[in-house]
């Protein structure tokens, strides 16, 4: 395990996941969100996003945090694990919501409201995004250490079994 992605719907805690799975590897952490997103709340090109995102595949071991769906064959095709954090939309509803007004690293800025359309988003996660991750995930079923947590819980206790590297 060198080259890993850790997805799932916004609020499931992938950042938390990714710094606890950091921790314990001492690989690099990237975050998607911090790529795309510039402080002043715009984003940069799709262009220069796949270049960013080619250019940490070629690195030699690295987590990245985030979905970006449009992206997601690109790393599946680089990496050699992949978490995902498929938690029940309450949970998800909540991690977000209880992030607002927090500083956090794997955002530019910090959230002052919870924006319903962002809001919207996470509820229409798992009839639209869900089922193309899986579908996604099936064709590299075979070639990667697939990790499906359906709770916090499965997840800690993932941690708290592993060994630091």
């Amino acid at each position: 395990m060198s080259k890993i992605i850790v997805i799932g719907s916004p609020g499931a805690g992938k950042s938390v996941f990714a710094r606890k799975l950091r921790d314990l590897t001492k690989f690099p952490l990237y975050y998607l969100d911090m790529l795309w997103h510039k402080p002043d709340q715009t984003t940069i090109s799709q262009k220069e996003f796949d270049t960013r995102i080619n250019e940490l595949c070629k690195k030699d071991s690295w987590i990245l945090d985030g979905n970006y769906l449009r992206t997601l064959a690109i790393r599946l095709n680089a990496c050699d694990t992949v978490f995902l954090l498929d938690y029940p939309l309450e949970i998800c509803l909540f991690g977000a919501q209880s992030r607002i007004g927090k500083k956090r690293e794997d955002l530019p800025w910090i959230e002052s409201e919870f924006d319903e359309t962002f809001k919207q988003y996470i509820i229409d996660f798992p009839q639209t995004q869900l089922p193309q991750i899986y579908e996604l995930l099936e064709k590299y079923r075979q070639k990667k250490n697939i990790i499906v947590f359906k709770s916090r819980k499965e997840a800690d206790n993932y941690l708290k079994r592993s060994e630091p590297l």
